[in-house]
């Protein structure tokens, strides 16, 4: 585009500020539209995302029936659980680990996790596999039980009141799925069937008159959603999240724009990647939004 040809009044003064502020308000314009149209939304995140503050965000979305589908990895169930009746500390980012570890404490960033914590999950948890106890579950089935036992700080419980699945494909990859080896080690007739959802969350990408995808980080998450919208074409809007870089051709670097010649993106569709840590790019994005 030539210099002569760009009219300047018709520059959206929320888009003018550059860089990624630019790119917050274009998700605040894509996401707004999402409703706006009745798309199904799916929101992604890993599980770093849980362990923050973006927990009571998220926790506040499914309290709204905002999204309409959560796809997130088994360390998101770990900490909500957790943090329902343990609080995480903070710390830095610079910390001497081996003093950490002496102490029995873990650090995620600069959260810091004591060890005491994974041994309340561990107790939380021995109750669900005793209702679970010879049954065939799959990722979602499990996820809405743990919410049906959750406190109402979590987003596990509002997602279980309000009928928003909760698809984990990677749960053995967690503090739970840990707990599951043990607990088959006595009950080999229990099964998480990682398979039994893929089922019910296609149908739900195909039903959708729109799709449009919120995706905080990258990883199985990303992908798993990403993926069931090819079954339809593709999303019809995309908000990506990220501090990942593209150049080692990651999934979770990977842009909106690389989706579409995949197919997971449709390419007539609203969106934008926003390169940003999700703890502060996504309250600023869903702030206006949700008029709070």
């Amino acid at each position: 585009m030539k210099i002569n040809d760009i009219k300047l009044g018709e520059i959206n003064p929320k888009l003018s500020t550059g860089f990624q502020a630019t790119n917050i308000s274009k998700a605040i314009e894509i996401i707004e539209r999402m409703k706006k149209e009745d798309a199904t939304i799916f929101l992604t995140f890993t599980s770093n995302m849980v362990a923050s503050g973006l927990r009571g965000l998220i926790t506040e979305l499914c309290k709204r029936k905002f999204v309409d589908v959560i796809i997130t990895a088994g360390g998101s169930l770990d900490h909500d659980i957790i943090r329902s009746e343990k609080d995480y500390l903070l710390g830095d980012f610079v910390m001497n680990d081996t003093e950490l570890h002496k102490k029995q404490i873990n650090r995620i960033g600069n959260i810091l996790v004591p060890n005491e914590c994974y041994e309340y999950l561990e107790l939380f948890m021995a109750e669900i596999f005793k209702e679970l106890k010879g049954k065939t579950v799959s990722p979602s089935e499990m996820a809405k039980k743990i919410g049906e036992k959750g406190k109402q700080d979590s987003f596990l419980y509002w997602c279980a009141k309000n009928d928003i699945p909760v698809f984990c494909p990677g749960i053995t990859d967690s503090a739970i799925g840990l707990q599951t080896y043990f607990f088959k080690q006595q009950n080999k007739d229990f099964v998480i069937d990682v398979t039994k959802d893929m089922g019910r969350l296609a149908q739900m990408a195909l039903d959708a008159e729109k799709s449009g995808g919120i995706v905080l980080g990258g990883g199985i998450s990303k992908h798993h959603a990403i993926g069931v919208n090819l079954l339809r074409g593709g999303f019809d809007y995309a908000v990506y999240v990220t501090t990942a870089s593209p150049w080692d051709g990651s999934l979770s670097g990977a842009r909106t724009s690389e989706g579409i010649s995949w197919g997971k993106i449709k390419e007539q569709a609203n969106h934008v990647t926003v390169d940003c840590d999700a703890t502060i790019a996504f309250p600023l994005i869903m702030a206006p939004i949700l008029g709070d």
